[in-house]
C-alpha cells in the first residue's frame, strides 16, 4: 500500500518477516479524518509469535558483542537519515505534527538516538575494584526479550528513543505501535532488516492497546517493559508487569508548570508561552499551567495574545501552519469535555474554548483563567490546545503552585536572576527542569517523572543499565594465575 507516494505495510514484522492478520482496523489521517489504511489487529497469537522470534534471536544478538551491535545501530542511523522525508511524509499524514518539523528535528533525532547509544554501549567501562582479598567487577548482561509500546505523538522517534538502548545492551524488542499512528513504526521495521538486523532482533506487532499491548505486557517471557502514554495506562501496566516480577519504566501524564517572574525577559516568556500550543499541546513536556508574578502578568498577557494572534491554524504540510489538528475524533471530544466542565465550573475562557471556524479536528488555541488552583483544569493532563493561567505574588507562592498537582514530568522558568534560577530550580518537583529555555535535551541526561508522571529514567547510562541485568563478578586474587 502506498501513503503519501511511500511504500508502507499495514501488517506486522514477526522474525523478520511480514505476518498477516485476519482482523483488522483503521487507520484514519487527522487532517481530513479518511481511512489511509487498514491495519493488522494483532492479539495473543501475534505477540507470542513475536516473543518467540525475540527469545530465539536474543543469544546470537547479545554474543555478537558490543562493538558489532553499535555498526548495526550506525548504519540504522545512517537508512534513518537517508529517509527523513519519506518517513516525515507518512507520519505527518498519519499523527498530523507539522511536516516540516518532522522533517527538521523529529525524525532526524530518531538517527541521534541510535549514533548516541551505539556510542554509549561501546564507551562503557567496567567498575574494577579490589576488596577483602578479591578483584570485582561490575558486569552488565543483556536482560533478554523486551516489550515496548509507544505513544502516537512522534511515535517513530519515540520507538527509537526506547529500541535504541535495547538493542545496544543486547536485548531484542517487540514493539507494539500506537493504533491511532501506527505506519511509520512500520516504515523501521523496514529500515532494520535494511541494515542487516538479524531477524527476530526487532519485531512490531500492530494492534489496539487492550488487545497486543496488554498481551505484550503480561507475556512471561518478556524481561523489560518500556511504555509511554497516559498515568492511567501506566497504572495498568504496572499491575501486570508486576505479576512477572518485571522491571518496567514509564514515561507518563504531564501538567508542566511555566513559570514566569517579573524580572525575566517578557518577550522570551510569552513567545515561548504561546509555543506550547504546538502540535495541538498534544505534548507532555508542554508548560500548560502559566505562572506569572502578579506585577508582570498584564505586560505577559498583552505579549502572549500577540504571539498567540500569529498561529495559523491548517494543513500540518503547509509551511505557513503552525497549528496542526488534534489526533482523533475522541481525542478532540475529551479535549472538549475539559473545557466545557471548565466553562460550566465558573473558570473563565479567555481566549479559545471551541472548535475551530475551519472545522475537523482542530480546536482553537484556548486559555482559561481557574476560579480555583482545585479546578479539574489546573489539576487534570488535558493533552490539547488548553493552558491555564495564575498569578502569584512571592517565589514561594509560586514555588507551591507549581508543586501543586500529582504531576512532576517537566517545568520551565523564566527569570533573569541567577540565584532565583538556581533556587527555584531546585525547588520544583519535576524530572526536568528548564530555566529561560525550552525542550532543550542531552540525550545522555536522565527523563523521566516523578509523582503520576512515571517511574523509572530513559537516557543514556540509565536505560543501557535498565535494559541489562548487573552482576558483580567477584574472584579471589590468590586462586587465579
Amino acid at each position: 500500500m502506498s501513503v503519501a507516494g511511500v511504500a508502507v505495510s499495514p501488517d506486522h514484522f514477526i522474525g523478520g518477516k511480514r505476518v498477516a492478520s485476519d482482523a483488522r482496523f483503521e487507520d484514519r489521517s487527522p487532517i481530513d479524518e479518511q481511512v489511509l489504511a487498514e491495519v493488522a489487529r494483532g492479539g495473543a497469537r501475534e505477540v507470542e509469535l513475536a516473543v518467540e522470534a525475540a527469545c530465539a534471536a536474543f543469544p546470537d544478538w547479545a554474543a555478537l558483542g558490543v562493538a558489532v551491535r553499535a555498526e548495526h545501530l550506525r548504519r540504522l542511523a545512517d537508512l534513518i537519515d537517508a529517509n527523513v522525508d519519506r518517513i516525515a511524509a507518512v507520519e505527518c499524514l498519519d499523527m498530523a505534527m507539522l511536516e516540516r518539523s518532522l522533517r527538521a528535528r523529529v525524525i532526524p533525532r530518531g538517527a541521534r538516538n541510535f549514533r548516541t547509544y551505539a556510542e554509549l554501549a561501546e564507551s562503557y567501562r567496567e567498575r574494577i575494584w579490589d576488596s577483602n582479598g578479591t578483584s570485582n567487577r561490575v558486569v552488565r548482561m543483556p536482560a533478554g526479550a523486551v516489550g515496548v509500546i509507544t505513544p502516537w505523538n512522534a511515535p517513530f522517534m519515540l520507538s527509537t528513543w526506547k529500541t535504541a538502548p535495547a538493542l545496544a545492551a543486547g536485548c531484542t524488542v517487540v514493539l507494539k505501535p500506537p493504533e491511532w499512528a501506527p505506519l511509520s513504526c512500520s516504515l523501521l521495521a523496514d529500515l532494520t532488516e535494511e541494515a542487516s538486523i538479524p531477524p527476530g532482533v526487532f519485531n512490531v506487532v500492530q494492534g489496539i492497546g487492550e488487545e497486543a499491548g496488554a498481551a505484550l505486557v503480561a507475556n512471561g517471557r518478556i524481561r523489560r517493559v518500556s511504555f509511554t502514554g497516559s498515568s492511567e495506562t501506566g497504572k495498568l501496566v504496572a499491575t501486570s508487569a508486576a505479576g512477572n516480577l518485571v522491571p518496567f519504566t514509564a514515561e507518563l501524564g504531564g501538567k508542566g508548570p511555566l513559570v514566569v517572574f517579573a524580572d525575566a525577559d517578557l518577550d522570551a516568556a510569552a513567545q515561548k508561552a504561546a509555543l506550547q500550543y504546538d502540535d495541538s499541546g498534544q505534548n507532555c513536556m508542554a508548560g500548560t499551567r502559566l505562572l506569572v508574578e502578579e506585577s508582570a502578568a498584564g505586560e505577559f498577557l498583552e505579549r502572549f495574545h500577540r504571539a498567540v494572534d500569529a498561529h495559523v491554524l491548517g494543513d500540518p504540510r503547509e509551511e505557513a501552519t503552525t497549528i496542526s489538528p488534534l489526533i482523533h475524533r475522541d481525542h478532540l471530544e475529551r479535549v472538549e469535555g475539559f473545557v466545557d466542565r471548565a466553562r460550566a465550573n465558573g473558570d473563565r475562557i479567555v481566549r479559545g474554548g471551541r472548535v475551530a471556524e475551519i472545522g475537523g479536528l482542530w480546536y482553537e488555541p484556548t486559555l482559561v483563567e481557574p476560579r480555583s488552583n482545585d479546578s479539574e483544569i489546573v489539576q487534570h493532563e488535558v493533552f490539547g490546545p488548553v493552558l491555564t493561567f495564575q498569578t502569584f505574588s512571592t517565589e514561594d507562592e509560586g514555588v507551591g503552585l507549581a508543586n501543586s498537582t500529582r504531576y512532576g514530568l517537566a517545568a520551565t522558568v523564566y527569570t533573569s536572576s541567577a540565584e532565583r534560577a538556581e533556587r527555584v530550580g531546585r525547588s520544583i518537583r519535576a524530572g526536568t527542569v528548564w530555566v529561560n529555555c525550552f525542550l532543550v535535551r542531552d540525550l545522555t541526561a536522565p527523563f523521566g517523572g516523578i509523582g503520576i508522571s512515571g517511574i523509572g529514567r530513559e537516557g543514556g547510562d540509565y536505560a543501557l543499565d535498565f535494559y541489562s541485568d548487573l552482576k558483580t563478578l567477584q574472584i579471589r586474587e590468590d586462586s587465579t594465575r
